[in-house]
């Protein structure tokens, strides 16, 4: 029986290699239907069979200069819009493992993270053409003197920057995530979308801070998840080096997760 296709997912990969966990979760989709493009700003040497590749410019101009001087969740957080404004995918972070595919009438795929309860916006879905896409586009493409949400301590790192930096530096170095969770979470507010926001065991049902469970042979993962699962956030950005630089533990979630949809983690280990 052939798997049925699904609607679009999409993400973002700045470099020239994945790691064995972003081919596992970009792979986990396909594996459930969903067509997954992935846009680059290099020509990426090991991007599995299966995932469609497209230039990162078919989205918008990529100024690496801003990258560099900020980060590639920068880029990232402004990408998705854009995205999903023009094809209607979902974006999916390249550390969100499909663990059952995205309903097709779902419209407001988006949720609390953690235990802080701000929303995260590593996998997202909104109306291409709804009020909170046009706010988060239009704060990322007229830039304020410091984001509405800032405090007075935050406005004075602004004040404290060079001004003859871009304005996306200055507030990137007053706060690291005031492009990313902060903005989504404000204008999500703004518009009466926060309320729609999905409970955290859809896509994030393990928090953050215990995400070392995922390399753990004896840790009990699917603990944590629900039957409303839908996506599993394995945090690269907080994993210790350990783990990125070696294949994961016999019977860990990361090696059944990398047997089940047939990934080598040894051949795409961090160098």
């Amino acid at each position: 029986m052939s798997t049925p296709v699904r609607r679009p997912v999409a993400s973002l990969w700045i470099g020239e290699r994945l790691h064995y966990l972003n081919q596992l979760c970009l792979l986990s989709h396909v594996a459930h239907g969903h067509p997954t493009t992935l846009y680059c700003t290099d020509k990426v040497t090991n991007v599995p069979d299966g995932i469609i590749v497209k230039p990162a410019t078919d989205i918008m101009a990529i100024d690496m200069d801003i990258v560099r001087q900020t980060s590639e969740s920068f880029l990232s957080n402004v990408f998705r819009y854009k995205m999903i404004e023009k094809t209607d995918a979902i974006w999916i972070d390249c550390d969100a493992f499909c663990h059952k595919p995205f309903p097709d009438e779902m419209q407001n795929i988006y949720a609390g993270h953690g235990f802080r309860g701000a929303l995260n916006c590593g996998v997202v879905y909104i109306p291409p053409q709804g009020a909170l896409i046009k706010q988060l586009l239009d704060y990322y493409e007229n830039l304020p003197d410091a984001p509405a949400w800032f405090n007075k301590q935050q406005r004075k790192r602004i004040e404290k920057q060079d001004t003859s930096l871009p304005q996306a530096v200055r507030i990137y170095n007053a706060e690291r995530t005031a492009f990313g969770p902060q903005a989504f979470t404000y204008f999500a507010q703004q518009t009466g979308d926060f309320e729609k926001a999905l409970t955290s065991d859809y896509l994030y049902p393990v928090p953050f801070q215990l995400n070392d469970v995922f390399y753990d042979p004896y840790g009990r993962v699917e603990g944590h998840f629900t039957d409303n699962t839908l996506s599993v956030h394995l945090y690269t950005n907080g994993t210790k080096p350990y783990w990125r630089k070696n294949p994961p533990l016999p019977n860990s979630y990361a090696a059944r997760m990398c047997a089940q949809i047939g990934v080598d983690a040894s051949k795409a280990l961090e160098e």
